[in-house]
């Protein structure tokens, strides 16, 4: 494949992401304190709609429904316990982990590193155990890999839904 072609091929991954973005802010203006809900459930319906056009066109519609769903993930969720983490990629989270444990280590005086650390620490293994169930899911029942992020989803809306809503109006 030449790059011109690769090159090509990447641009509609770029409108899918910035599709999300904007579907996500507008989400944002729109409905409040909801939009992390709303947010989940299109993430759902995106998902589920790829996981059916897939056998039709594989590539088209994982990258592009992936991408956008990844947009919308990291445009929303943008915070845990005040502080800035990504719901899409763990290494900015295994940073503020590891210098959050080296701060208690240090004995820095400022409050909260400790718990701060944990969250993150504790991010960081949910996203690899994720991880790791997704190869596995892909390799032993590639017809099923959508399912685990739908249900992981279902989950995460289910608990919006009836413990309190989530305020993404403060977004940064």
């Amino acid at each position: 494949m030449g790059v011109g072609k690769r090159r090509f091929t990447s641009c509609p991954r770029f409108f899918a992401f910035m599709a999300g973005v904007v579907l996500s802010s507008w989400l944002r203006r729109a409905v409040g304190g909801r939009a992390g809900q709303i947010s989940l459930l299109v993430e759902i319906l995106i998902l589920i709609v790829v996981a059916v056009v897939h056998n039709i066109a594989p590539n088209v519609a994982g990258t592009l429904g992936v991408s956008m769903v990844a947009a919308m993930q990291t445009s929303i969720f943008t915070k845990v316990e005040g502080s800035v983490y990504s719901s899409v990629m763990i290494t900015g989270n295994f940073r503020q982990a590891i210098e959050g444990a080296f701060a208690v280590v240090a004995r820095d005086p400022q409050a909260g590193l400790s718990r701060k650390s944990c969250i993150f620490m504790g991010l960081c293994a949910t996203f690899g155990t994720g991880a790791a169930a997704g190869a596995f899911i892909t390799e032993r029942m590639p017809k099923f890999t959508l399912a685990l992020p739908v249900a992981a989803l279902l989950l995460v809306l289910l608990l919006c839904w009836t413990l309190r809503p989530v305020d993404v109006t403060e977004h940064g």
